[in-house]
């Protein structure tokens, strides 16, 4: 039985690269892979999305094959097609000419109507100092978690 809620996240997005806007993209997928990703078998952690011809790709995303299909399974890191209005094209498009800008995508859920769903999100990198802040910011929060969890034992 597959997850209706399924959303698989890129963990290192937010900590390699500020996001500085994001868009919503369906993907062209095949039967397997759709079935796949309902049961949460897919990755985001190396992935990166590239303009070829004017149309923007996903690339490296990992999607497991299916175990119950036969020989019409799928290659797990091909290249997929993301489906975005003209528009939007256009505009990341300009913006990744531009120095340091890449776009990343964030999170791959399934929407109210079972379709696939990639959120991306024109990024730019992290320095080095840029991460230990989120490293910080991360630790301040795990800790003030534990102490409402826990219940304050002050003095």
């Amino acid at each position: 039985m597959s997850n209706p809620q399924v959303r698989i996240r890129n963990k290192k997005s937010e900590y390699a690269y500020f996001l500085v806007e994001s868009f919503t993209a369906g993907i062209v997928l095949t039967g397997s892979e759709i079935k796949s990703i309902r049961e949460g078998k897919a990755n985001l952690a190396d992935a990166y999305c590239q303009f070829k011809d004017n149309e923007l790709f996903v690339i490296n995303m990992h999607i497991a094959e299916y175990t119950m299909a036969s020989h019409y399974n799928h290659e797990p890191k091909r290249e997929r097609k993301l489906l975005l209005t003209r528009r939007e094209l256009k505009k990341l498009m300009g913006k990744v000419q531009e120095k340091g800008f890449t776009i990343i995508p964030t999170v791959l859920y399934i929407n109210d109507k079972g379709l696939a769903k990639l959120e991306i999100a024109l990024a730019r990198g992290k320095h080095f100092y840029d991460k230990r802040e989120s490293i910080k910011d991360k630790d301040l929060k795990r800790e003030l978690d534990r102490s409402r969890r826990h219940g304050f034992q002050g003095e």
